[in-house]
């Protein structure tokens, strides 16, 4: 397996060579990072003023841009080499082998702990398959490309679609505690489940915070959105509904769009390893994690409304 052979040659990899073409002319373009810390500086300059009260978020998509950058370029070179090495041109390396192994068998380079492929390390935590796990790589870089367009964050962010969800958390709460003159240290995040159902539905950022979507529940399911219970609204956007018992058959019921709010840690919050965990009854700490394995892919705990 180490790379002193020579090119396994095309013939018998003609599969595989147009899968690679395919996967190649696929990979979306790299963010162009100069122009997008061009657009950034006047907001960086203006921190403290409201001109640069959105910096945090910028910060953010800077960093996201960035990662899906060096993810990008590291799969249009680990591909290129396996084409030329699969032609003969280049001995086959270790890496080249097992990107190799891995396209045969539908599973991401690198997923396997003894791989020496590296887009694993580099990507987002994921379960899924090749194929899939390709076509969720262009919608992120497609959601980031939006971003990127104006630096104004997206009145609801798909937030599994970035590779650190914690980092933005840490942006909400960074700008109310810089509107509102707060430690830092001092705040926190509670959520609140609203009415829409759709991003497009979102039509302004609400205040002290975000609106999020795309997360999904498992166990149980949102209570209908008509469910007056627990119904209100909080810094101008309305929420209703109750955390209830799943319908047969609904494994991963989809949730509404979140309005994830910074506020001041309680006195009767408890500390734990994973955050504060607020002791109200009618409240269920919800762990949020960026995939079904759970374990290292926790973000945070989300507050749901109970009985």
């Amino acid at each position: 397996r180490a790379g002193s052979g020579g090119g396994g040659g095309g013939g018998g990899n003609s599969a595989l060579l147009e899968l690679i073409a395919d996967l190649l002319e696929r990979v979306p373009e790299k963010f162009d990072m100069i122009t997008m810390n061009e657009k950034a500086e006047p907001v960086f300059k203006g921190i403290g003023t409201p001109a640069g009260a959105s910096a945090p978020y910028v910060t953010v998509a800077l960093q996201e841009c960035g990662r899906m950058n060096i993810l990008l370029e590291a799969m249009a070179k680990s591909l290129d080499e396996l084409t030329k090495g699969l032609n003969g041109q280049l001995n086959m390396s270790m890496p080249m082998e097992d990107l190799k192994i891995a396209l045969l068998i539908n599973q991401v380079p690198g997923r396997n702990p003894f791989s020496t492929a590296s887009w694993e390390k580099l990507a987002w935590p994921s379960m899924k398959s090749l194929d899939t796990w390709y076509i969720d790589m262009i919608v992120r870089c497609d959601a980031l490309r939006v971003w990127q367009e104006t630096l104004k964050t997206p009145f609801s962010l798909w937030m599994p679609g970035l590779f650190n969800p914690t980092a933005f958390l840490t942006a909400i709460k960074q700008v109310t505690a810089r509107s509102k003159k707060l430690a830092l240290d001092k705040m926190g995040v509670e959520t609140h489940i609203t009415t829409m159902t759709e991003a497009s539905e979102a039509t302004g950022a609400p205040a002290d915070g975000a609106l999020v979507h795309g997360l999904f529940i498992e166990g149980a399911r949102w209570g209908e959105i008509e469910d007056d219970r627990h119904a209100g609204e909080e810094s101008g956007t309305p929420y209703a509904g109750i955390l209830s018992e799943s319908k047969p058959k609904e494994l991963l019921p989809p949730m509404p769009l979140i309005y994830i709010k910074a506020v001041i840690v309680q006195d009767n919050w408890i500390p734990s390893p994973v955050g504060y965990l607020r002791p109200e009854k009618t409240l269920y700490n919800c762990p949020v994690y960026l995939t079904t394995f759970r374990g290292p892919t926790y973000v945070f705990s989300a507050t749901l409304k109970t009985i």
